[in-house]
């Protein structure tokens, strides 16, 4: 897996995560079905934030890590 996901977008991925997180958390979301979905996004967003690779950016060819 070749890293496609760059500093920034990184940075974004994380900040969305935790936000949707403590929402569900405090308890702003109340449907279950809403906060299972949303958990599911966050945990996606973390997860590729983490490891730096977006499958779905590789099948559009998009990369936003910097070139030397």
């Amino acid at each position: 897996m070749k890293k496609n996901v760059g500093n920034m977008d990184k940075l974004i991925r994380l900040i969305i995560a935790v936000v949707i997180f403590l929402l569900v958390y405090t308890g702003k979301i109340t449907d279950n079905t809403t906060q299972y979905v949303l958990l599911i996004i966050a945990l996606i967003a973390a997860i590729t934030s983490l490891i730096n690779y977006c499958p779905v950016y590789s099948i559009f060819g998009i990369d936003t890590t910097k070139k030397n």
